[in-house]
Formats: structure tokens, sequence, C-alpha cells
């Protein structure tokens, strides 16, 4: 399977944004992939207000990134915000196109330096994974990336592929986690893991404020062993990767962690 990593800078607008999204649907399509990944908040930065960007999934930024995946023919993994019940928003991730159309709503919510994001967001309560052209894919957002369990979890229920989404907040030795973490998950699951997140804001200028997680860049594929097997800079571009379940298959044979686990 090819997958293109949409490594974006979102801003405050979700219709400026849709802009970044066509562009990187365009040029996944040209590179023959069929699943285009953009980073979580793809609809709108954080350090907003998210209650007034919040809409359904089916209302008209989640349907023009559907028209956008159905006319380029390939699936979009993308991040978004939705309305919660309890007048918070959903952190979410629409995957749609190639038949598919459903999300991912974010379970470990970013309570951690210094930022706390369950203020104003509600949690997800269930792993998800999609199938797309005979592999199972895996959905992960950001913070979930420090939580093990829930990557053996979509492994073990067939995941050979784990997208992870994020907009990963900066500051010192934070490069560092993001590496170790998705090589570490990639190991623990003996799955690709491909980890898409935001470009620094400031390598397009923007200076960030405040404490809001708005991205350093460094998107990556982990390979089942933990090798990292491509990696972006910190500006926006397009990462095309290819993965295989050959590998996955390998990996699990000579390091069947996932059979031989007992707690």
């Amino acid at each position: 399977m090819r997958i293109a990593l949409c490594q974006i800078v979102s801003g405050p607008d979700p219709e400026a944004n849709l802009e970044l999204v066509a562009d990187g649907v365009r040029r996944a399509a040209e590179a023959g992939a069929e699943l285009a990944v953009f980073p979580e908040a793809t609809m709108a930065c954080f350090g907003i207000k998210l209650g007034p960007v919040a809409e359904p999934l089916d209302g008209p930024w989640a349907t023009e990134v559907r028209r956008l995946a159905d006319e380029a023919g390939i699936a979009v993994v993308a991040g978004m915000f939705t309305p919660s019940a309890d007048g918070r928003v959903t952190n979410t991730l629409l995957v749609t196109g190639r038949g598919l159309d459903t999300s991912y709503d974010k379970v470990h919510l970013f309570d951690a330096f210094g930022f706390a994001e369950s203020r104003t967001v509600a949690p997800g309560a269930e792993p998800v994974i999609v199938e797309l052209d005979g592999t199972s894919i895996g959905l992960a957002t950001c913070y979930d990336i420090r939580f093990p369990g829930l990557y053996t979890a979509l492994a073990e229920s067939g995941a050979s592929v784990i997208v992870t989404a994020a907009s990963w907040g900066a500051g010192e030795g934070k490069r560092d986690q993001w590496e170790l973490l998705a090589r570490a998950r990639a190991l623990d699951s003996t799955s690709w893991v491909v980890a898409c997140g935001q470009a620094d804001p400031r390598s397009v200028g923007r200076e960030p404020s405040g404490k809001a997680p708005t991205g350093i860049g460094y998107s990556l594929l982990a390979s089942p062993l933990g090798e990292v097997r491509a990696q972006l800079g910190d500006a926006p571009d397009v990462l095309v990767v290819d993965v295989d379940r050959e590998s996955v298959d390998q990996a699990r044979a000579a390091v069947p962690v996932l059979a031989n686990r007992r707690f």
C-alpha cells in the first residue's frame, strides 16, 4: 500500500485549511497513493476556541473532505473537531474515500506539559480499525502514542498499519520523544506506524504563542521492527511511503511479542 503523509500547518480558519487538504490530496493522488494522512487538528489549529469551529460529521467541512477524496479516488484521514453532548468538542479523525466513511475519537487527552486538553475536549472510548484494499489500519491521535496498550490492542485486532495523526507540542526533548515513541509503538505492536504531525508553524513564519500544541514536524514511517524508514523535516511537505503485510508477518514471526505477552 502506498501512503502519503501530508504534513501541513493548519491555521484557525477551517475553510482556508480545506485548501491545504485539497493540495495534499492532489499531490498524494499524483504520486499513486491509496491513502492520504493529514495531521490532528487539520480542520483548525489548537490555541483557538474550538467550540465555534466544531461541526458534525455530516457538516460542510467533512462533506468537502469527502468530495475531495472521492474526486481523487483515494482514502483520506484528517483531524477535525466535532460537537460533544456535554458542551465540549471531540477530537476526531475523519476517515473517508474508497468506500470508507467512519471516524475515530481520540481516547487519551493531552493533560500534560501544562496543557489541559480535557477542559474543552471530551474523550473517545473505543479503538477503531478500518479495512482498505485488504489492509487493516488502526487509528490513533497524538497523545495516544504514549500508551502502548492501544497499539497492542489494535494489532491484536488485526491491524498491520497504525496511523497516528498528531499536533505535537514543542519543547526541550519533544522531538526525541516523538521519534522514540513512534519507533517503540511500532515494536510493541510489530506494525507499521505512520506518524503524521503538524509542521512547525515557525517554518512558515508563524510564531506560536501560549502552551497549545501546534506541531514540530518530523512526520515519519516506522517499520514493524522500529526502524525509521522515511522522515520529513520541520516544514510542510508530502512524504510518500510504501508499506507491506509481508514485513509485518516476518517481524511477528521473528519477535512474537503479541503472542508471548503475559500482561
